[in-house]
């Protein structure tokens, strides 16, 4: 038996989708962990759920992780004086992941 190729759409059954959510977040998080150990890469990975649950994977640290990003956000902004509009979001994106994760409880 093959694989059937899917449209990639919204899946409108809400059991279906939560089913497909959590199998797809964990091959997510499988394949980041791979990556992580084959290529010796530091990831973070930050997965919110539409109910706003966050799940993540960090090879070392989520906080590290992001504040590696934002130096070098800061270092790409020294070069370029005006940023673009897509750095911009991506700040902003930033500052907001940054937040949550650093009020979200410590386990």
């Amino acid at each position: 038996m093959t694989r059937k190729k899917i449209q990639i759409k919204k899946i409108d059954n809400l059991a279906a989708r939560q089913v497909t959510f959590s199998k797809r977040r964990r091959g997510l998080f499988k394949k980041a962990h791979e990556l992580s150990t084959l290529c010796d890469a530091e990831i973070a990975l930050l997965v919110f759920s539409n109910t706003g649950k966050l799940f993540e994977y960090s090879s070392t640290s989520t906080r590290q992780v992001i504040e590696r990003r934002n130096l070098q956000s800061e270092r790409i902004d020294r070069l370029d004086p005006i940023p673009s509009l897509e750095l911009q979001l991506q700040s902003s994106t930033r500052a907001t992941l940054s937040k949550e994760v650093a009020e979200r409880p410590k386990n």
